[in-house]
């Protein structure tokens, strides 16, 4: 009965009919949490759009004063405040929440700028923050008188909720912010012990996305040893509640990040030692080798393939920012050549590294690709890996390879690790290359063309055995890159041995075949393939949509439909009327009698 009466309040909200003076009990009852989480996703915050969701908001507010009749006057603004005795409605405390849902999104919209806020910004910011606890605070009070008991527990919530986001906006009075975010989350949670299921998730989701803020405001208490980077772990839930948490702790990271900078005063590369004097260089190349190991750690085998490609992007971030940073100071330097030298020797090392990291994410993308390619399409927005695709991604790594390669032996003197990096960088090449013509074969192979997949595999599988040679040879052994190209060979001689096969088979079958298409040549109409559609052979068990794996249209019925010949309605055509000659009729008409005058004029 509940859910029916919540159904039936939110129904009614737009209807300017329904009147509050015609109920009998003034008790209403609304679904927060729910209508919250709701407005949230279908109106912008799904993908972070404050402003989208800010805009709904105002045009909410416009339609319930306009059903509601509650205008603020014409031409001149008249204020009228929602009171106790003015709330007949339940389209009434739907107005004070969507005011307090106003503030708070052009609050984070602001807190969401490129540069972030600066100190008016802020400002700005921190007021529309207490005016959405200040309309939070009063939908709470309304609730409270107006609204049964599970609607007053969860505008509580919300309202405590507000008060802690801006206390932790304005970084102070922590103990009042982990209290606002205790109260709210134990609401929650007593609340997702009842009702129905959908409810009970929501107030679970709830409670997990304010655990991050509590345990952030135990952390400035001093009653929490956990670390940040532990804190960033637990905020890598998606949700608008998380958003302003995310922005505090990127803010502590660059913090400390900004303390740990001033002992970074060197990087080391292939024995080299570039020293570091620029504090944004510093703070770049820190961040940087942060990410890098969240991706070589003990936890990175369990990372997805999407979190891994979302870590590759914010690596290279930093390290372009390094290097432009270290550009900029080259600019700058004026003709001091040993410093110079030191930013032209720190550009070459971070570019390096770069390069490195690129190889390293474009491997992943093969790597994702080849599970791809095998597999069957299942669904529709499932996109299957095609051959060309894993040789464009081998052209990728080719042109990665050779530029590192180029950039290594770029000086004149060079140390025994240069040399042993730009050998390690050739073998790479060399399995690459292999690598890229297995699957070159692999799509002419798919083409039916068997001499050239043939010749393409042979190929390939030299080229595996020469960069297997040259892996064994090394004291380093990789045992990975080995095995694989081990497998390698393998394919490459089973692949080579069947496409030998059927091109043998094809080229038995040429002369029956050559046969059976002269003898339906014809010389008196084009011998064309007539197309057959679903409605033309029902008793024919076959699919009429195609392969999965192809982008034939369907063939289901000819459209648009061709014409067809009709009978229509006989001309008559009097053929007779030409030859028939009609009787002279001028002796039997009447003759006009003429006046006087009009003899004269004949």
């Amino acid at each position: 009965m509940g859910k029916k009466e919540n159904e039936m309040s939110a129904m009614e909200i737009d209807d300017p009919k329904s009147e509050g003076s015609d109920q009998i009990l003034p008790r209403f009852s609304m679904n927060v949490l729910q209508l919250m989480k709701t407005s949230q996703a279908q109106h912008g915050l799904r993908r972070g759009d404050y402003t989208r969701y800010r805009r709904y908001c105002s045009a909410r507010l416009r339609r319930l004063y306009k059903s509601l009749k509650f205008t603020h006057g014409r031409g001149k603004y008249t204020r009228r405040a929602i009171l106790e005795s003015t709330v007949t409605d339940v389209r009434f405390l739907h107005v004070v929440f969507y005011m307090a849902e106003r503030a708070w999104s052009h609050a984070m919209e602001k807190r969401q700028l490129p540069d972030g806020p600066n100190a008016q910004q802020r400002i700005y910011l921190i007021g529309r923050l207490r005016k959405a606890v200040k309309w939070a605070t009063l939908f709470s009070s309304l609730c409270s008188v107006k609204s049964d008991s599970r609607t007053s527990l969860e505008a509580e919530a919300y309202a405590s909720y507000m008060k802690g986001t801006m206390l932790f906006e304005q970084d102070q009075n922590w103990e009042t912010a982990l209290a606002c975010f205790k109260n709210a989350r134990a609401v929650y949670e007593e609340l997702g012990k009842y009702g129905d299921l959908e409810n009970q998730v929501l107030c679970r989701e709830r409670v997990e996305e304010l655990e991050p803020s509590v345990r952030y405001c135990q952390i400035k208490i001093g009653k929490s040893n956990l670390q940040t980077s532990e804190l960033l772990q637990i905020g890598e839930m998606e949700g608008p509640a998380l958003d302003l948490f995310k922005a505090k702790i990127e803010a502590a990271m660059e913090e400390a990040r900004s303390q740990q900078a001033a002992s970074l005063t060197e990087f080391n590369w292939l024995g080299y030692r570039f020293p570091v004097s620029n504090p944004k260089s510093r703070v770049s190349i820190l961040k940087a080798q942060e990410l890098e190991k969240d991706l070589q750690g003990p936890t990175a085998a369990s990372l997805p393939a999407e979190k891994k490609l979302t870590i590759f992007d914010k690596l290279f971030t930093a390290y372009n920012d390094a290097r432009n940073t270290i550009r900029s100071d080259l600019v700058s330097a004026g003709n001091a050549e040993s410093v110079k030298d030191d930013l032209n020797g720190l550009d070459k090392a971070v570019g390096a590294v770069l390069g490195q990291r690129t190889i390293e994410r474009n491997q992943l993308l093969v790597k994702i690709a080849k599970s791809k390619l095998n597999r069957k399409r299942d669904d529709k927005n499932d996109k299957v890996t095609k051959p060309e695709e894993l040789v464009r991604l081998f052209d990728l790594l080719l042109q990665n390879v050779a530029d590192l390669s180029d950039l290594v032996s770029s000086g004149r003197d060079r140390k025994p690790e240069e040399i042993a990096f730009e050998e390690e960088c050739q073998r790479k090449s060399l399995a690459f290359r292999a690598e890229r013509c297995f699957y070159l074969g692999k799509s002419y192979s798919l083409a039916g063309k068997r001499v050239e997949a043939y010749a393409l595999y042979c190929r390939a599988r030299s080229l595996a055995e020469d960069a297997l040679s040259k892996f064994q040879s090394i004291a380093n052994k990789d045992e990975g890159t080995i095995q694989e190209l081990k497998t390698l060979s393998r394919e490459c001689r089973a692949n080579s041995c069947i496409e030998h096969a059927t091109g043998i088979m094809e080229e038995e079958k040429a002369p029956e075949n050559l046969s059976k298409k002269i003898s339906t040549i014809s010389l008196n109409e084009t011998a064309t393939k007539a197309e057959e559609y679903l409605l033309d052979r029902l008793d024919v068990y076959e699919s009429a949509v195609g392969d999965a794996n192809t982008k034939m249209a369907p063939k289901i019925e000819r459209f648009p439909p061709a014409f067809q010949s009709i009978p229509r309605n006989p001309i008559v055509l009097d053929l007779a009327y030409n030859c028939i000659e009609f009787p002279v009729l001028e002796e039997r008409m009447k003759k006009g009698r003429g006046g006087f005058m009009s003899r004269f004029f004949r």
